[in-house]
């Protein structure tokens, strides 16, 4: 038996397109020749000739991020401070490990256009489609049209998003994390103002992450790569970064195949 990886992970790097301009995140590097007086605060008098190879080394990369850039884990607290019909939300370092390595089911929504709001029937009718039923804990990924523009200018307006009943569909059902390729598990935000602009409604705002205070979740958003997996058969470990009362935590998602020989 062989073991293949899937990295799901979008790379962090400010140069391509992920975030709003407000949010995007920035890396300050250091040298091979510019770590040398930091070596000499252990090694008095050392220079970089002196050094094997005749280079100091590369570190401390600065980074100035939101635990929402590239791919990260979403905690029930991102979204209200309640989950469960009243208990205190969980924070990103109160997520159960097991929840982060367990099967994984992947939805096809890529037909559906760009704000679309899907539905539990959607749901329900693509778990039909490929003959799956779902199991608790499964980690349920939804691939959308957000895939393919990842980098572009137009990403943040592309994909489908996860209504409300679609989100309980699932968490009722077991399911405690799921993840989208598209910037946000709900529709995007420009998709979202016009619907609350026709209908006055503001209760659509985040309707799929706020359905994490009636049953709390945690979803993963910019993932890649959803395209090239089959729609069962593998399993996620996206165990997120411990960041005491967090909201969310950087993952470097995976999806792991074991292949019989």
């Amino acid at each position: 038996m062989t073991r293949r990886f899937l990295d799901l992970s979008i790379t962090l790097d400010p140069d391509i397109v992920t975030d709003p301009p407000f949010m995007r995140p920035s890396i300050t590097r250091q040298t091979h020749l510019e770590t040398v007086s930091e070596a000499a605060m252990f090694f008095p008098g050392i220079t970089a000739d002196a050094m094997a190879g005749g280079k100091g080394f590369a570190a401390s990369e600065v980074l100035t991020l939101s635990t929402h850039n590239g791919t990260h884990l979403d905690a029930p607290w991102h979204y209200h401070p309640t989950m469960n019909g009243g208990e205190r939300a969980i924070t990103i370092d109160e997520v159960p490990l097991e929840w982060c390595f367990r099967p994984g089911v992947k939805l096809d929504f890529r037909h559906l256009p760009d704000g679309h709001v899907v539905t539990a029937d959607e749901v329900e009718g693509e778990l039909q489609r490929i003959g799956y039923t779902l199991q608790p804990l499964d980690i349920v990924l939804v691939n959308t049209s957000a895939g393919a523009a990842l980098g572009r200018p137009d990403f943040l307006g592309k994909g489908c998003g996860m209504g409300y009943e679609a989100t309980m569909y699932l968490t009722t059902r077991g399911v405690r994390v799921t993840g989208t390729d598209a910037w946000s598990w709900d529709a995007p935000f420009s998709h979202t103002a016009a619907r609350v602009a026709d209908s006055g409604n503001y209760a659509l705002v985040w309707e799929g992450h706020k359905a994490g205070r009636d049953i709390g979740y945690c979803h993963m958003e910019k993932l890649t790569n959803l395209d090239q997996l089959p729609d069962t058969g593998f399993t996620i470990s996206c165990f997120p970064a411990k960041i005491k009362g967090g909201s969310a935590g950087w993952t470097r998602a995976v999806a792991i195949f074991e292949d019989v020989a």
